[in-house]
């Protein structure tokens, strides 16, 4: 078999071929980023209780989501009011080293069954009449996977409301090779497979219902001539018309 080596750095002492090859190599390398954060990144359980997720209303009828943390004891980063908001404090102070914010996709991301899957699902916040739900969405499914919930009491841009987080989701820190990242998932033990199966199952019989119990099918009609004589279950006699050309 021949080496086809030199031929390779021939072509890359050509200008536009070495261009050609470069741009190869950066688009492997893109393809490829997704098996290789399956690999790379670690995660790390966190304390639920010096986490919050929020819902921040975002222009006519849009949301956005952001996880506050708190790093310090005090002062506090965030602060829950009468009405059910919730009031985010750090904005009155410095709060480097004492609150970490997470604001988009660079700060949180989803994880199931111990691998990461941000290449494929989004998380978007959407609101059905007076209920909150963040929805883990990928364009390649059609059913989508909820990861917290809340009931909107009302509609500030001045307060969030706190989402909630389904049973068997928690915040998780990323680790990198040992290392502590500014980054948290929202992660769940089970695969994202049978995630998806169980929001079908839990959406299907909900359809269902809308269309009512099921009926059993009415006997067809029986048309009956006239002065024809029905004598208990024998043959009906039906009145003939002749067919006349």
């Amino acid at each position: 078999m021949s080496r086809t080596y030199p031929e390779l750095l021939m072509a890359l002492r050509k200008p536009g071929n070495r261009l050609l090859v470069l741009g190869l190599g950066f688009f492997t390398l893109l393809t490829t980023l997704p098996a290789i954060s399956k690999t790379i990144f670690n995660s790390q359980p966190l304390n639920q209780e010096r986490l919050v997720v929020l819902a921040q209303a975002v222009g006519g009828n849009r949301w956005k989501l952001l996880v506050l943390e708190q790093i310090k004891p005090l002062p506090l980063c965030w602060e829950t009011r009468p009405d059910g908001l919730v009031n985010p404090t750090l904005n009155n102070f410095n709060f480097a080293g004492i609150c970490n914010r997470y604001l988009d996709s660079n700060g949180y991301s989803l994880r199931s069954s111990g691998e990461d899957v941000a290449h494929s699902f989004r998380l978007r916040i959407k609101q059905s009449r007076d209920r909150l739900e963040l929805k883990a969405l990928d364009p390649a499914r059609s059913v989508p996977i909820t990861v917290a919930s809340a009931i909107l009491p009302q509609r500030n841009r001045d307060a969030f409301v706190k989402l909630n987080l389904e049973p068997g989701w928690k915040l998780e820190r990323r680790i990198y090779q040992g290392r502590k990242l500014s980054h948290v998932y929202f992660a769940h033990p089970d695969p994202v497979n049978l995630l998806i199966a169980k929001a079908s199952a839990h959406q299907g019989p909900s359809a269902f219902k809308q269309l009512g119990a099921p009926k059993a099918p009415l006997p067809p009609p029986i048309s009956i001539a006239k002065n024809s004589v029905i004598h208990g279950k024998g043959p009906i006699r039906l009145l003939v018309i002749p067919y006349r050309p």
